[in-house]
């Protein structure tokens, strides 16, 4: 494995986020690992034909067309950088195609679902932190957009309360401000009422922490959205839901891109196929000649 430079590869993705990184390194372990049982285990004794067996060979292991194409998509990133850094003189990749995903919309939550989120009863018998941090964190991912993986690296200095903003680093550490709403807002400074009593002082100016006292992890955030979702969700539909209410009630899209931290317009597009399609059925079900 060691011939397969793996560690320097990963070290040379200085501009993409630690949990890409960590997709990156594991799809090409995994690809080293079945070149070997194929008997290569030197990179650049990959050939064309290699890098075509593959993706069949995931297909019949019942992987996702989408899984399949970002696992070539690593494959083809490592042999860019192994060829730049001479470590083979042909890139087996070159030329070689693999269908994308089948293009599965992201799921909108609707006005129950966020209901349930963001208005859900007090349990009588739930730590008053943790009612009030999970209001917080709730209403920030559905209120901002950011992405999970920014609200966990949010400070107490990233957020304003007086300007309704907050200041999140994204992917290839693009810094960016975002907006955030009353609701927010009012559950943010609740939260902070109570916070010294959950984060530890080792853990500094961590805005949000989870029952340990430390900076709250993408579990940690999976777990309370599981915990008070009515209907079985994700956390990043909060944030589809973000870009496609503001879509539906008429943002323009450029704005909406900048929101969202995209570096290309055409990934915010996708956004403009949803909103595009409900209010489609909205107007299916409520017109009465359509």
């Amino acid at each position: 494995m060691d011939t397969w430079r793996i560690d320097d590869f990963a070290s040379a993705l200085t501009s993409l986020s630690d949990n890409t990184v960590a997709s990156y390194t594991s799809d090409l372990r995994a690809f080293a690992d079945w070149c070997a049982r194929g008997d290569i285990d030197d990179p650049a004794a990959v050939v064309r034909s290699t890098i075509r067996r593959y993706p069949a060979h995931l297909t019949t292991r019942q992987f996702a067309r989408r899984t399949v194409a970002r696992k070539v998509a690593s494959i083809r990133r490592y042999y860019t950088w192994l060829v730049a850094s001479g470590g083979a003189t042909v890139d087996p990749t070159s030329g070689v195609t693999v269908p994308a995903g089948g293009g599965r919309l992201p799921r909108v939550l609707d006005q129950r679902d966020l209901a349930g989120l963001l208005d859900a009863a007090p349990d009588p018998d739930e730590p008053l932190w943790r009612r009030r941090r999970d209001d917080a964190i709730l209403e920030v991912l559905y209120g901002s957009g950011m992405r999970v993986s920014e609200l966990c690296s949010l400070d107490v200095s990233s957020v304003e309360l007086d300007a309704g903003a907050a200041t999140v680093w994204g992917k290839g550490s693009r810094e960016r401000r975002v907006p955030l709403g009353e609701p927010a807002v009012l559950a943010v400074q609740r939260w902070l009422d109570v916070r010294s009593d959950v984060v530890a002082p080792e853990h500094g100016d961590a805005l949000f922490g989870n029952e340990r006292g430390k900076r709250i992890a993408p579990r940690d955030v999976r777990r309370i959205v599981d915990r008070r979702s009515p209907t079985p969700t994700h956390p990043h539909a909060l944030r589809h839901s973000f870009a496609t209410h503001l879509l539906d009630g008429g943002a323009d899209l450029r704005a909406v891109q900048e929101l969202l931290g995209h570096s290309d317009v055409a990934t915010t597009q996708r956004y403009t196929h949803v909103s595009r399609e409900r209010l489609s059925a909205a107007y299916r079900e409520a017109h009465p000649r359509a």
